[in-house]
């Protein structure tokens, strides 16, 4: 490969350079680190694996600790808009320079090994959280957690924020399954924190198999919201009185209850102050991101999977528009799409399904899209060639006091939000 000099170079050499897009298991991004010799990214970090809620708990730990005085790291993916979302220090993106150097870093000690687009960023976020002299760095784990490349750090807390059904091609057809795969990420005699209340068995036996501390939501941790419209974390001999999250929909609690757990677990000086800070503090792009268009709200989400659907569902319900709700959704052709509109038909007055094709080979036209939700929905549906038209359909349509909802990938939601935006 010959030597790329700027950002949009790199990133479309190495998107290039390997012939699948995932390729799973350690070794090959192992020996890459190893030669890299670049060191623990952090004095200490979290990792953080789980079907859903993996972003918003991230953003919930990075505020709290940057709340307490801490200089922290956050490595997440996908992005939105622009790739440099992926990596921040202090809460800022890093800039497109350190991203070239840190890819450089990699190049230099890759040789031959083949990687992926996801491990040369994992490399790269490495190396610069590690000439960072962070006290702490919170990795979000691309998919599964045994065999992801965030993997090969060892971490002083792990977190598996939820199970539930999603890249089955991966990790497995049930939730057992793919419960192991996440529970990969825990270490012997580290906490493992467990967002589900009723977690999967396969990852309390893993847990309990190699000795990590299973530091369950629901009973070794309590988050309950009160009638002064604040909600109170507990666990033995510890409660703390916090503000409601920033952030919008009910699941949001149990995200930022999580977050507390895994903060708290790395037994360091943390004061109420720094939690009610954080909590209140913590904001992630795509995750009910609310814009006002002419009265109508317009609302961008990121829900991909059943599960993230059904708590999307429970939002509309919790927070009902005074008109209608119109939907805008895209679909990979890998994902449950039915299982994803069954959850929300209840409260969407209109559908329109905008095709997807932008993603790639996993990506689907409308047309596509419709034939495999014949069973779901019968009427009220239209078809459109992408997200924005789409998006400019179901705007055109409503009224003041209707809402527009825009979700289904990551994909949909930043096309979304590039309009929204006024970004194209």
């Amino acid at each position: 490969m010959s030597e790329p000099r700027s950002l949009a170079d790199w990133l479309s050499a190495i998107e290039a350079r390997h012939p699948t897009e995932i390729e799973m298991g350690l070794d090959r991004v192992g020996a890459v680190y190893a030669r890299m010799d670049c060191g623990r990214p952090a004095a200490q970090v979290i990792t953080i694996a789980g079907t859903n809620g993996k972003g918003s708990t991230v953003a919930f730990v990075e505020s709290i600790a940057r709340a307490a005085g801490w200089r922290v790291g956050a490595y997440t993916s996908p992005h939105l808009l622009t790739y440099n979302e992926r990596v921040r220090i202090n809460g800022v993106d890093v800039d497109d320079a350190a991203l070239v150097e840190a890819f450089e870093a990699v190049e230099a000690a890759r040789g031959d090994t083949p990687l992926t687009y996801f491990e040369t960023g994992t490399l790269a976020a490495l190396w610069l959280f590690a000439r960072a002299e962070l006290d702490l760095a919170v990795l979000e784990v691309g998919l599964g957690g045994r065999l992801d490349a965030v993997n090969i750090v060892e971490p002083d807390v792990a977190v598996i924020t939820t199970v539930g059904l999603d890249h089955q091609d991966w990790l497995g057809n049930d939730v057992e399954t793919i419960g192991l795969e996440k529970a990969g990420i825990a270490r012997a005699w580290k906490p493992l924190i467990v967002g589900d209340t009723d977690p999967p068995a396969s990852v309390l036996r893993h847990a309990y198999r190699i000795g990590a501390v299973a530091v369950r939501g629901g009973s070794d941790f309590l988050y309950v919201p009160t009638d002064a419209g604040t909600w109170t974390w507990r666990e033995v001999g510890f409660e703390a009185e916090l503000p409601m999250p920033t952030l919008a929909a009910p699941v949001q609690l149990r995200n930022a209850a999580v977050a507390i757990a895994a903060i708290r677990a790395l037994d360091r000086d943390l004061d109420d102050a720094a939690l009610a800070a954080g909590i209140a503090g913590a904001n992630v792009a795509g995750r009910l991101q609310r814009f006002e268009r002419d009265g109508v709200d317009v609302v961008v989400d990121v829900a991909h999977n059943p599960q993230a659907a059904q708590a999307l569902a429970d939002w509309l319900i919790a927070a009902p528009a005074a008109g209608r709700t119109v939907a805008v959704y895209a679909a990979l052709a890998d994902k449950d799409a039915a299982g994803v509109v069954g959850a929300l038909a209840p409260s969407i007055a209109h559908w329109h399904l905008a095709g997807s094709t932008v993603a790639g080979a996993r990506g689907q036209d409308a047309a596509t899209l419709r034939a495999r939700l014949s069973e779901v929905l019968e009427d009220d549906v239209t078809g459109h060639v992408d997200v924005a038209t789409a998006l400019s359909a179901a705007l055109a349509e409503a009224a003041p006091g209707d809402r527009v909802l825009v979700f289904g990938t990551f994909h949909a939601a930043a096309a979304a939000l590039q309009v929204l935006q006024g970004r194209r």
